[in-house]
């Protein structure tokens, strides 16, 4: 039985793949450090109120055997339209932040050299062939141990932190002054994820249950959401941990350049556990964000190609090969000539996708209420009163950012 839940398994630890990137190893840890747990109100409350709207991909999905970009489309056309336009305007972005991380600890596991344009272009085509030999089914099995070895490594080092902690803890929360809301935006913009992943989501439930020849059902698809969500949240809060506990009031600062950032990281995790298991902690890291440049190579293409088939059916090139490589190049190109400082990167990315959040919240909470849903899996009372919060949250946070910057 305990063989056939975690074979069940998928999906929802795919979401985590992606979403424990960016957001936990940079953001969170930075939160940590410059904060300390002054901002572990933010984080709760961000993945309360993003909550619903993640849980309605697979929702969604298995409930009607259709990805929300397919009912996006039945509402109407001009949704997936702006989805179409608002994807080609972050993709590259985003996956350039992802894959700059990423080539970071590379550089730093491997050395050889310090050059992260080279790494990101090795990067990205070991991902690009995993994609094409591989596929989903290799991603599935992948991502569990991933997760697994992450989950351990990160919660033993939050334990030895706390254990190995001399001073006072405060656990007094802040809001932080106006020149640090751009870090405030960016923070709460990918935690735990763009909610754009709500969408590669109901891809990746649709493609498990083709796997699993239609056993994939409703209830556990759910279950493996929730599993998913759990992982990303305690992560989180570990990573926050660690960069409190560690480097918070030591007038200690996280550099912008990637390199030296990568090497504030993994020492986060010696300082606790010892300089001897330096390596492993590295390679756990860079095997976290492996899989994020991993998972974000695949969804993007994957999302644009089922929205391809439905707004250009007539234009059968433009599927799963033709985005991956487009992605590729592009992803590339700007590793080539418009490489700047990985925070920068970072920020557009996080601040993009702050800001179309509630476009997202409002049409996926609007879909799972709609006549396409059949009615016995639309959400209950509690979600649709957590859902309307949520977007009046949204909308609220973005509206304020948007009015500061005018």
């Amino acid at each position: 039985m305990k063989t056939d839940i975690f074979k069940k398994l998928g999906p929802g630890l795919l979401f985590a793949g992606a979403a424990i990137g960016v957001s936990h190893l940079v953001q969170s840890t930075r939160a940590g450090a410059d904060f300390g747990w002054g901002l572990l109100w933010a984080l709760l409350i961000v993945n309360l109120f993003k909550f619903p709207f993640f849980q309605f991909g697979p929702r969604f999905a298995l409930a009607t055997k259709k990805s929300l970009l397919e009912g996006y489309f039945k509402m109407g056309k001009i949704y997936l339209w702006i989805y179409f336009i608002l994807n080609i305007a972050t993709m590259f972005t985003i996956q350039t932040a992802v894959t700059i991380v990423t080539a970071s600890l590379a550089s730093k596991v491997f050395g050889i050299t310090p050059n992260l344009v080279f790494w990101s272009l090795i990067i990205t085509f070991i991902c690009f062939a995993i994609l094409l030999i591989g596929k989903y089914k290799l991603l599935d099995k992948a991502i569990k141990w991933i997760i697994l070895i992450l989950t351990l490594s990160t919660f033993i080092a939050l334990l030895i932190a706390f254990l190995n902690n001399d001073s006072e803890l405060s656990f007094d929360q802040i809001l932080p002054k106006k020149n640090q809301l751009i870090f405030l935006i960016a923070f709460m913009g990918w935690m735990p994820a763009p909610l754009d992943i709500s969408i590669w989501h109901s891809l990746w439930a649709i493609e498990k249950n083709k796997n699993l020849k239609n056993s994939f059902n409703f209830k556990e698809g759910l279950f493996d959401f929730k599993i998913g969500y759990i992982i990303t949240v305690f992560l989180a809060i570990c990573f926050m941990g660690l960069g409190s506990l560690v480097m918070f009031g030591t007038n200690l600062e996280f550099s912008n350049q990637g390199v030296i950032f990568a090497d504030q990281l993994v020492k986060l995790y010696t300082t606790n556990l010892g300089e001897e298991v330096y390596i492993f902690i590295a390679i756990a890291a860079l095997t976290t964000m492996f899989s994020t440049s991993l998972t974000t190579l695949d969804a993007s293409p994957r999302a644009m190609q089922k929205t391809s088939q439905l707004l250009f059916p007539n234009l059968k090139f433009l599927n799963y090969l033709f985005w991956i490589i487009v992605l590729s190049c592009g992803t590339s190109s700007i590793f080539i000539f418009l490489l700047s400082e990985m925070g920068k990167l970072v920020e557009i990315a996080t601040v993009l996708s702050f800001i179309t959040a509630p476009f997202y919240a409002i049409l996926n909470y609007s879909l799972v209420i709609s006549g396409q849903m059949p009615e016995k899996f639309k959400p209950n009372k509690n979600l649709r009163i957590l859902s309307v919060f949520g977007i009046i949250f949204l909308l609220s946070f973005t509206i304020g950012y948007l009015i500061t910057i005018i």
